[in-house]
């Protein structure tokens, strides 16, 4: 029964890799993407925060973090809540990093639903987020979206601050975290 279902996310995840970072060596690495887009929703997170929104250990999270932090994607800060642990926070150019990425992202997803109507776009954004929803919800592991953060009026917090300037060329970050 779920044969179909298997093969075609395999293939989407196949596509979406083909039409991201392979091709413009200026794009953000897959982990890099989905951490600041994780601080970005949520604000500054520690290490262990991180680690624990994706099921993963600190010390992957560690090098994964350290990779943003030698581009000048985030930075670390004290915590705005007065805890003791430093977190990380998204930069003037990791934000314009990751806004560049995600509207090729966009501009990519556009050219393939141009001949969708509107209505069967919703549709499929309802039925991936209800699919990533009952993923979350079996590994224990909300991902927070932008749209929860603006109804909270949370979403000024995670923005990013002024560039601080254009950092030097660096290494990507070197493994993915689990999504």
């Amino acid at each position: 029964m779920l044969e179909k279902l298997e093969r075609e996310l395999m293939l989407l995840s196949r596509h979406q890799v083909l039409a991201r970072r392979e091709r413009d060596p200026e794009r953000l690495e897959r982990s890099a993407y989905l951490l600041l887009s994780r601080i970005d929703t949520q604000g500054p997170m520690s290490i262990g925060q991180l680690a624990e929104a994706f099921g993963l250990d600190t010390s992957t999270v560690n090098r994964q973090t350290a990779a943003l932090l030698r581009c000048g994607l985030a930075e670390r800060v004290a915590d705005p809540d007065g805890g003791m642990a430093r977190k990380l926070r998204i930069t003037g150019e990791g934000g314009r990093r990751l806004a560049e990425d995600r509207e090729v992202n966009r501009s990519c997803l556009a050219r393939v639903v141009a001949g969708w109507s509107p209505e069967e776009v919703r549709e499929l954004e309802d039925a991936l987020a209800r699919l990533n929803r009952s993923a979350e919800a079996l590994e224990g592991r909300h991902w927070p979206r932008a749209e929860e953060a603006e109804e909270g009026g949370a979403r000024a917090a995670c923005r990013p601050p002024a560039p601080h300037g254009s950092p030097d060329p660096a290494p990507q970050a070197p493994a993915d975290p689990a999504p």
